[in-house]
């Protein structure tokens, strides 16, 4: 976008929302035109009244200072002899609030479009249209709009008193195309129900927890206010609960215009189920209005069913959160004044995010931000991109390691791993510097084993060392660095030794005590005597009644650590219990997502605090890659990545009568399926390149094809 400038309103306008134009006309036949835009904020571009491109809350989330990116439409079915282009900006997370510090605005305070049309003719002569001082700016229809807090719009608001706009220089540097996702609408939802709650609101009940926004249509009157709010459960007595949003206020406000008339905010959304209707002077009727789920252009590749409708409904909960988090950064929650890319959260639920759906672009794009964030001592922060400042913690810096790790692996993506490689390294780096023994992480502030419940009362984290997590995440993410460098053909041979030491210094210092270091010490390979401790484990478990103590952490690993140490069955006594803590309690409350906490809502229908209760927040939903890995046995083979060659070794539990998951890959679906007869197990498989089945022990390797075998009844 060379010679483009950026250009600003002239006047101070407050919170409205501006509007920029630009007239002008076209000769000859065109071949084609590109229009390439960003925004200081979210903005919607439109050429003679149509809209340019289908990116919601474009140009999305990034390292702004460092990474702004630019979108480019293709624009040429929209141009005629005589054309307008409209640019309207909202805040976004560019000028908005980026946290839960509302005066918090972490990249600018002033509004800003650069653009660039570039047409083509037939006959080879290229013009362009440029943001430049010949740009005018006005008011637009929407008055208000933030991220958190919603927006207000005035549909009787035509633009006018338009302005010349001021320009101003800012280093291109940092402009690049756009390289992720686009964020855009998909599923649209109608009402289940409309009620009134006891304290006399009018509510209405959409089925299932969503991220996204609400559209409704109308025969309005001009003046005549709407007021609507959104949430995401009922409190315990059936009335509409919004504390847990904290100080966001999800609300939209409209004032009508004469005649029939459609809105949806335009430069926000909200986690909801429910919406209160504050001011609706019209008849409630359910077709008049849609809940629109938004999220980031994914293709759904990964499923799951069996024979236990519980276990079905988590999955579907598991995909809802994804698609609820997964708005242009992965996000924490959708709902309150939050809505951060915690670095812990995506790397523990990485890989059943790259299984669930096609996630190769959008963490690319994310990691991008990541290395971009990374502070000069190697040291990451807890959310990316970076809005708090701080960071460092194991566990969550280690997503540096992991997420490029798995994406990798899933893909067969060389190139995520050489362009992440020194973001990789320099993190390891950082943890090697931090204190006096370069073999252990025993120093600093870590989160710790967040939202364990083998915490004290009123603690927000387990009862785990953070130094065992710490020196376990450290030697985890050495080992696969180590990993990354044999793929890439570097030199490894220093963070073996590097490996090697923290291994032994790990078991020299620690011992393990809780649910979640006895399954870190026995996953990530620390434990002197991997057996003992996965058998101490499962006994922990049974005489905590078959029940968990972990918290975002510890839980990822937990079943993993039980069934490839020969207690597949304890593993499943996890899995299919309903009893808090449960996957399945949540889902027992009627969970259409993933809560944030074991007991968001408790037996007796009261909330856990407002403080910091989400009920959508996938981390704990991580279990999903169990069950595709281990209950349906499909795993990657490391030698050939990317389901290029798959191991096929499902295991199987008597309580469940089928069960059945694929994956797409780009090799074609991978199937596993499994059913119990009387004195056999019927097994299916489906292998789109090469595989390694294994059943009952004995392995066969197969090629390309539709497999079927019988195994024992055990």
């Amino acid at each position: 976008m060379n010679n483009s400038s950026w250009i600003k309103p002239a006047i101070n306008i407050s919170d409205v929302c501006p509007v920029f134009r630009k007239h002008f006309k076209t000769t000859g036949k065109i071949a084609n035109a590109r229009l390439l835009i960003t925004a200081m904020g979210v903005y919607e571009a439109a050429i003679n009244g149509s809209a340019a491109g289908v990116f919601f809350m474009a140009p999305g989330w990034s390292s702004y200072h460092k990474r702004h990116l630019y979108q480019e439409y293709d624009v040429t079915s929209l141009l005629k002899e005589e054309n307008v282009i409209k640019i309207t900006v909202g805040k976004g997370w560019y000028l908005g609030p980026s946290n839960w510090n509302k005066w918090n605005r972490c990249y600018g305070k002033e509004y800003g479009v650069i653009a660039l049309l570039e047409i083509t003719r037939e006959d080879g002569v290229i013009y362009t249209i440029r943001t430049d001082s010949t740009w005018e700016c006005a008011k637009s229809a929407v008055l208000f709009s933030d991220i958190y807090d919603g927006e207000k719009y005035d549909a009787r608001v035509t633009p006018g008193k338009w302005k010349k706009v001021g320009t101003f220089a800012v280093a291109a540097d940092n402009l690049f195309p756009h390289d992720g996702e686009k964020v855009c609408e998909h599923e649209k939802l109608k009402p289940v129900r409309i009620f009134t709650t006891p304290k006399g609101e009018r509510v209405v009940d959409f089925g299932q927890n969503l991220t996204g926004r609400l559209c409704f249509e109308i025969n309005g009157k001009a003046g005549d206010v709407i007021k609507i709010s959104h949430a995401e459960v009922l409190d315990k007595d059936g009335n509409f609960y919004t504390e847990n949003l904290r100080s966001a206020k999800q609300q939209i406000e409209y004032i009508c215009r004469d005649g029939p008339q459609a809105y949806k905010p335009h430069f926000t959304f909200m986690g909801f189920r429910y919406i209160r209707l504050d001011e609706y002077p019209y008849e409630v009727k359910a077709d008049n209005f849609t809940a629109i789920v938004t999220h980031s252009e994914m293709k759904r590749t990964g499923y799951f069913k069996c024979s236990n409708q519980k276990l079905n409904k988590l999955f579907e909960n598991i995909i809802w959160s994804q698609k609820g988090n997964f708005l242009d950064v992965p996000t924490d929650c959708p709902q309150r004044d939050e809505r951060l890319g915690y670095t812990g959260d995506a790397q523990v639920f990485v890989r059943t995010a790259s299984y669930n759906f096609n996630v190769q672009i959008f963490f690319r794009k994310w990691l991008r931000d990541l290395a971009a964030d990374q502070f000069s001592d190697g040291g990451v922060p807890n959310v990316i991109p970076n809005v708090l400042g701080g960071g460092r913690s194991a566990a969550w810096g280690d997503a540096a390691v992991i997420c490029p790790w798995q994406i990798y692996l899933t893909y067969n993506d060389k190139e995520i791993l050489k362009e992440q490689y020194a973001s990789m390294k320099k993190w390891v780096d950082y943890i090697r510097s931090q204190g006096e023994n370069e073999f252990l992480w025993n120093s600093g502030e870590h989160i710790g084993d967040w939202l364990a419940l083998d915490g004290p009362e009123g603690s927000y984290t387990g009862s785990s060392d953070k130094y065992f997590i710490a020196t376990a995440f450290f030697a985890w993410s050495t080992s696969l660095l180590i990993k990354s460098s044999k793929v890439l053909g570097y030199d490894y041979r220093e963070y073996e030794k590097l490996y090697n030491g923290t291994v032994k210094e790990f078991q020299k210092t620690f011992v393990c005590k809780t649910q979640t270091e006895h399954a870190l010490a026995v996953y990530f390979n620390l434990a002197a005597d991997k057996q003992k401790t996965a058998d101490a484990l499962a006994r922990m478990v049974i005489e905590n009644g078959n029940k968990l103590t972990t918290g975002f952490v510890g839980t990822p690993y937990l079943l993993h650590a039980l069934s490839e140490n020969s207690h597949a069955d304890v593993a499943y006594n996890l899995l299919l219990q309903e009893g808090f803590p449960s996957w399945l309690y949540s889902v027992n409350q009627g969970a259409t997502t993933i809560w944030e906490h074991w007991d968001g809502i408790n037996e007796e229908g009261g909330m856990w605090s407002p403080k910091m209760n989400s009920f959508n927040h996938y981390a704990y939903g991580a279990v999903a890659d169990w069950l595709y890995s281990v209950a349906a046995g499909i795993r990657i083979d490391e030698t050939k990545p990317g389901f290029e060659h798959v191991v096929l070794k499902p295991v199987i539990d008597a309580r469940l009568e089928h069960l059945e998951a694929s994956i797409d890959t780009k090799f074609g679906r991978v199937s596993s399926k499994w059913a119990i007869g009387d004195n056999i197990v019927n097994y299916s498989f489906e292998v789109p390149n090469t595989a390694t089945i294994i059943i009952d022990g004995q392995s066969r390797e197969v090629g390309k094809g539709i497999y079927a075998f019988e195994g024992k009844n055990r």
